[in-house]
């Protein structure tokens, strides 16, 4: 029988079978020249225009900075929304995904390794003179398979590198979610305390006008008042009345909202109606610097690392330019039997190495990396975009604290002068020396005034909220200067 070219009849030695992986470890390990990472600019201060109006922060605030009003139910609703809400989930999958994606990447860099197995039989039936020339044949076959394509121009690489910024990308946007879900949480909750307190007071003084109209009815009866007094009065309460079942709305949809946000079922009460409820304290909350937002912001350390991959995608489309270099070999035994005969076991190799180089497609790796390039530069703009908005947001945010603080301290007056004007006010048209239309005047008056203090009050909390928001929380945010520096170091030109 004539031997194969493909079948030894000595086993290859290892050493022999190694070396072609030795010397394509050897050409993957030469790496290209380092490159400087794209430092952005993005025109920063040095100080927050508005900064003057916030002083040091309370040393209590950390990673909880919802734990610095001192509301127990609002630390609790914030845990447990922390721990159960959806969108916090569906970020954490999307982490398991580019991770995932970032291992399947860096996979490509190393050899891959099969077992080949192969059993055959024939048999013709023929005489045995005739089988000399037609054999009946059994045949055993096994062997490992391995394929390696050989970085040479570090685009495998670049795209490994680039699916490890994704990943990272991946995980700002977790501490992203985290942050809008305890933001949007103590914002509903605010609210519902503000349209409950509200909703008190527009109970209490329609309480007051009904009360005011049967002392207006008793003195009609009496020849002492007049009839349009009397519909004046009733009507005062009526519009009272009226606006009570607006504020019972947003105290449910507050509520539903709520229980979406813990992950709870709508259908179930969240927060409890609780009329010892005190708007916290206002106090000084911390800005920073402009600068420190790139590493307090989830979403600005998102957006960095996409540019970072996006850059190193660049680079894996530039290298599509280059050779590339593949290797495969398999290694194994076969078992041959011939007719009755059976013949010795022998060992088989089958090396290749493979070059593969483009030289004219019409254009397309160029028009390939043009697109890239382009991606490239819209990530970087989009980062830029970001950090101005933030600094924009954190400008905006300050402001409105500040002035609304002013606005809450002169209806703290006002409500106070109303309240005494109103005392003064029943005291004198119970002695008959005012009209009722004169009382009527002051309560609305109070009411207008006590219904506005409530609402700043909503909305210096509300601004707290934004702030923090803004800031990008308490949450202990890590910016991947050193792991983005290593990723954009290792792109090649």
């Amino acid at each position: 029988m004539t031997s194969s070219p493909w079948l030894s009849p000595r086993p290859v030695p290892w050493a022999t079978r190694l070396l072609p992986l030795a010397a394509a470890a050897l050409l993957s390990a030469c790496s290209t020249p380092l490159v400087q990472p794209h430092v952005p600019s993005v025109p920063l201060a040095a100080a927050f225009a508005q900064s003057h109006a916030a002083q040091a922060e309370d040393a209590a605030a950390g990673a909880a900075w919802w734990a610095t009003w001192g509301d127990a139910t609002l630390t609790a609703l914030v845990d447990e929304a922390l721990g159960a809400n959806q969108d916090i989930a569906i970020a954490l999958q999307r982490v398991a995904q580019a991770r995932a994606g970032a291992d399947a990447q860096a996979s490509r860099l190393w050899p891959s390794l099969g077992v080949q197995a192969a059993a055959s039989r024939s048999s013709s039936g023929l005489p045995a003179p005739v089988k000399q020339g037609m054999p009946d044949t059994r045949a055993l076959r096994a062997g490992l398979d391995v394929t390696w394509e050989i970085d040479l121009a570090g685009g495998v690489r670049a795209a490994r590198d680039a699916a490890q910024a994704d990943a990272t990308a991946a995980a700002a946007g977790v501490q992203g979610a985290r942050l809008l879900v305890a933001s949007e949480v103590a914002r509903q909750y605010f609210v519902l305390r503000s349209a409950d307190e509200r909703l008190r007071i527009v109970q209490a003084l329609a309480k007051a006008q009904r009360d005011t109209a049967s002392r207006v009815a008793s003195r009609l009866r009496e020849g002492q008042a007049s009839a349009f007094d009397h519909d004046r009065a009733r009507a005062e309460a009526d519009a009272l009345d009226a606006q009570v079942p607006a504020l019972r709305v947003l105290v449910g949809t507050t509520q539903t909202q709520l229980a979406v946000l813990l992950g709870r079922s709508p259908s179930a009460r969240v927060v409890d109606v609780d009329s010892s409820f005190a708007w916290p304290a206002v106090r000084a909350i911390a800005a920073g610097q402009p600068s420190e937002l790139l590493r307090r912001r989830p979403d600005l350390v998102a957006a960095e690392a996409r540019v970072g991959a996006e850059a190193l995608r660049t680079a894996e489309a530039r290298a599509q330019w280059w050779p590339k270099l593949f290797l495969s070999a398999l290694v194994g035994r076969q078992d041959l039997r011939l007719n009755a005969l059976d013949l010795a076991p022998v060992h088989f190799s089958n090396v290749a190495l493979a070059l593969a180089m483009p030289i004219f497609n019409a254009g397309r790796t160029e028009a390939g990396v043009r697109v890239q390039s382009a991606r490239a530069d819209e990530a970087l703009l989009v980062w830029q975009k970001a950090v101005l908005r933030a600094v924009q947001e954190v400008e905006d945010s300050l402001l409105v604290r500040a002035q609304e603080a002013e606005r809450h301290a002169a209806l703290a007056l006002t409500v106070e002068h109303r309240r005494r004007s109103l005392q003064r006010a029943e005291s004198l048209q119970r002695e008959g020396q005012i009209d009722l239309l004169a009382l009527l005047d002051v309560q609305r008056s109070v009411l207008a005034s006590q219904l506005a203090l409530s609402e700043s009050r909503l909305q210096q909390a509300l601004a707290d909220v934004q702030l923090y928001k803004a800031l990008g929380g308490g949450f202990s945010m890590t910016r991947p200067d050193t792991a983005m520096t290593s990723l954009a170091a290792r792109t090649p030109q």
